[in-house]
C-alpha cells in the first residue's frame, strides 16, 4: 500500500520538475529538446507573428496531449493513462503558473545542463511510477510496448533528435548543437534514476569455509545463496562457490561475514542491474 501510495507523488514532482526545467532554462533560451514541449517552443516562435507573443507552450502541450490520449488508451491501458494524465495535468498546470525566468542569465552552456538535469530527473522519477507526462514520452512507453529489445530512453533519443532537429531550423544551428547535449544528458539523468533504483550488487566468493559464509549470509543478512561447484584449473581442487545479490547497502556486512570466517576467500563484487525476484524487485508485465 505504501509503494503505490508514493506512485503519484513520484508523477507529481516529476511533472514538476520538467515544468521548472522548461520554464526556467528551455523557452527563455529557446532550447528545443525534443518532446512536445520542445515542438511547442517551436510554434510558439512560429506564431510571433500572427498572436501577439505566440502560442502558449502550455496550450500546445495540453492539445497535442489530448490526441496522444485518444490513440492511445487502448495500447497502454486504463491504470497507465490514469498516472499520464495525472503527470500531464500537473505539466501543463506547472508550465502555466510557473513564470518564464532566464535563471542562466543568457547562457546556453548553464541552460542546457540544469535544464536538462531537471527534465531528466523528471522523467525518470515519473516513469519509475509507470506512468508518463505524456508527449513524446508517452510516444516512447508505447514504441517500448512493441520494441521491448529497446529502452523507452533509447527511442525517446530518436524521437527527440527529430524534434530537435527542427528546432535547429528555426533557432539556428548554435542553439541546436546546445540542445543535443541537453538531449544526452536528460538521457542519462533520466537512465541512471530507472536504473538505480534497480541497483544492486552480486558477489562470487570462493572458500573453504563456505558452509560457514553461507550460513552467515543466510541468518544473519537474511539474504539467499546459491552454492554452485567450482574447480580451480591450477590446484585441481573441487570447491563450492557461493553466487549471492545483495542490496548496495549490504556489500559491507557481506565483506564482514566473509573475512570473519575466511580471511583468504576470493571474492568478486561487481554490479548487477534489474534484480528481480524474492528480496528485490516482483518483475509485473
Amino acid at each position: 500500500m505504501r509503494i503505490k501510495a508514493k506512485k503519484p507523488l513520484l508523477v507529481v514532482l516529476g511533472a514538476m520538475l520538467m515544468a521548472f526545467g522548461i520554464n526556467f532554462f528551455y523557452e527563455p533560451m529557446n532550447l528545443v529538446t525534443g518532446g512536445v514541449s520542445g515542438f511547442a517552443i517551436i510554434v510558439k516562435g512560429l506564431s510571433k507573428d500572427i498572436i501577439s507573443g505566440g502560442i502558449p507552450v502550455w496550450l500546445t502541450n495540453l492539445v497535442i496531449n489530448i490526441f496522444l490520449f485518444l490513440g492511445s488508451y487502448r495500447i497502454l491501458g486504463k491504470k497507465f493513462l490514469k498516472n499520464t494524465i495525472l503527470g500531464t495535468l500537473v505539466f501543463t498546470g506547472c508550465l502555466y503558473i510557473v513564470p518564464v525566468m532566464d535563471l542562466a542569465n543568457g547562457d546556453l552552456l548553464l541552460a542546457s545542463i540544469f535544464g536538462s538535469v531537471l527534465s531528466g530527473a523528471g522523467l525518470g522519477l515519473i516513469f519509475s511510477a509507470g506512468a508518463s507526462s505524456g508527449g513524446t514520452d508517452l510516444l516512447g512507453a508505447i514504441l517500448h510496448r512493441f520494441l521491448r529489445h529497446y529502452t523507452v530512453a533509447q527511442m525517446l533519443f530518436v524521437v527527440d533528435g527529430m524534434i530537435v532537429l527542427l528546432g535547429a531550423l528555426a533557432y539556428g544551428i548554435e542553439v541546436a548543437l546546445y540542445a543535443v547535449i541537453a538531449v544526452f544528458i536528460t538521457t542519462k539523468v533520466m537512465d541512471a534514476i530507472l536504473e538505480g533504483l534497480k541497483f544492486a550488487k552480486l558477489a562470487m566468493i570462493i572458500s573453504d569455509k563456505d558452509k560457514e559464509i553461507s550460513e552467515g549470509i543466510l541468518y544473519e543478512m537474511g539474504r539467499g545463496v546459491t552454492v554452485l561447484p567450482a574447480k580451480g584449473a591450477y590446484s585441481n581442487d573441487n570447491k563450492n562457490m557461493l553466487l549471492c545479490a545483495v542490496d548496495k547497502k549490504e556489500v559491507v556486512a557481506l565483506m564482514d561475514i566473509v573475512d570473519k570466517n575466511d580471511p583468504k576467500a576470493f571474492m568478486i563484487v561487481t554490479d548487477a542491474r534489474e534484480v528481480l525476484g524474492e528480496g528485490f524487485i516482483e518483475y509485473r508485465q
